[in-house]
Formats: C-alpha cells, sequence, structure tokens
C-alpha cells in the first residue's frame, strides 16, 4: 500500500481544537472547492454529540447485511481487514458504506467492533448504515456518525475495503482528513490544512465583531451594513458605526 499523506503533529492538534462550522467557513475562505462538496449530509448523524469533534484519517470499507455473504467470512473473523486498518495512520476513522438497496438493516458497528477499533488507534466511525450497542460504545468514548440505529447485526459482512466509497453523498477515499461533531461530517482538503487555524481565527474574530455589534446599545441597519462591508472588503480594526 502507498504511503499516506499526514499532517504534522501540531498542524493536527490545532485542527483538532476547532469545530466543523468555523473548519468549513474557513475552507471556503480558501476557496479550494466549491460550497456544495466536501460535507455529507444530515442522513449521516451525530450519535453522541457530547463527545466533542472527532478528527483522523479515514480507513474505508463496504458492507451489506441484509443476506449471507456468498462467501467467506463474518467481519468478527476478517483478520484481513483488521490488518488494513492498523496500517493506516494514526489516528483512524473507519468509514462503512452500507450498499445495500436500503441501507441500516444490520449494524456493522456494535460493542464488539467498537472495542476492537479502539485499540486500533480508531476515534470513530462513519456509515450511512446503521449502529447498534449506543450506551456500551457511548461510555467507550468511540465516536459514531449514522444513518440509523438497529437491534441486530443481521447478516453484516464486509464485501470490500480500502477503496472509495461514499456516505451521505461525500466521497472519501482512504487516508482523506475527516472531522466531525454535532453538526456533521466533512473532509479537509490536506493540501491547505495547515492554514485553516489561522484563518479560522480571522474568521471566529469577525463573526464576534458583528454579534457584538448586533448587542450594542450602538446597533443601527447603517451601522450593521458599514460594518459588513468593512469587514467583507478586508479592513482591519474596530470602526464605531454611526
Amino acid at each position: 500500500m502507498s504511503a499516506v499523506a499526514k499532517l504534522s503533529a501540531a498542524d493536527f492538534d490545532r485542527l483538532r481544537k476547532l469545530d466543523t462550522c468555523t473548519v468549513s467557513n474557513a475552507i471556503e475562505r480558501l476557496k479550494v472547492r466549491l460550497r456544495d462538496e466536501g460535507f455529507a449530509s444530515s442522513a449521516v448523524r451525530c450519535q453522541f454529540p457530547q463527545l466533542g469533534p472527532m478528527l483522523g484519517y479515514a480507513v474505508t470499507a463496504r458492507v451489506r447485511s441484509s443476506q449471507p455473504p456468498i462467501k467467506g467470512r463474518w467481519y468478527q473473523e476478517r483478520m484481513d481487514w483488521w490488518d488494513y486498518v492498523a496500517g493506516m495512520p494514526e489516528p483512524r476513522v473507519m468509514v462503512v458504506q452500507d450498499i445495500d438497496e436500503t441501507p441500516g438493516f444490520g449494524a456493522f458497528m456494535g460493542a464488539v467492533h467498537s472495542a476492537i477499533a479502539l485499540a486500533l488507534g480508531c476515534v470513530g466511525c462513519v456509515t450511512n448504515g446503521a449502529v447498534r450497542n449506543l450506551n456500551k460504545v457511548e461510555s467507550m468514548g468511540l465516536h459514531l456518525f449514522a444513518g440509523g440505529v438497529t437491534v441486530s447485526h443481521g447478516y453484516a459482512h464486509i464485501v470490500d475495503f480500502g477503496e472509495p466509497v461514499e456516505v451521505g453523498g461525500l466521497k472519501i477515499s482512504p487516508g482523506d482528513l475527516i472531522q466531525g461533531d454535532v453538526h456533521g461530517i466533512q473532509t479537509i482538503p490536506l493540501s491547505i490544512a495547515p492554514q485553516i487555524p489561522g484563518v479560522a481565527e480571522t474568521v471566529l474574530n469577525q463573526d464576534r465583531e458583528i454579534v457584538e455589534f448586533c448587542r450594542s446599545p450602538e446597533f443601527s441597519l447603517q451601522g450593521l451594513s458599514q460594518v459588513l462591508k468593512r469587514l467583507s472588503d478586508g479592513g482591519a480594526g474596530r470602526e464605531s458605526p454611526q
């Protein structure tokens, strides 16, 4: 397997402290992709909002659960899958596309799979399918983002792994940098990832200035227009709107 690019530890740590909306705003400012790209739809939902932001490198698989595998073994016995996961950069995020006609019939991720994932340096799992054992997984601290919840594994088995997948309309390749929190999931282009914290700080400062002005006694639509124009023009320093 070819080497996968990684951020420096310092850049990764700076990114990990940011929420998804702030990072999304920064990516928009850097204009490296269209605004309708790079994030999953609301069909993939955060199961544990209280765990805060998740950041890691994608390990990918495609699964089915509505029918038994034609050949091969159940996913619990797939040591080739675990070997693949262990060979990718840490921290890892499992990205699992359920390719059944109706995704989510059975759950690929439960308590046992989550325990193994954590032992292998995973911080979360993203799937358009279903998950289960929520209380147990939450107590372990593993993030889950899923299309739904179900009681049973069904016939959950791995079809293939290590190839590009799609969840919630978002295309993800092995090694992609994945971020998620209560708002959802997005990919972060590695080419501009080191720039994001600096741009994010500017965005947060500008947003804070607008909010503070809206809450101040000096608020007026004319003043708001002046603030917005100055910020859009890249003006520095705060002027007192009239």
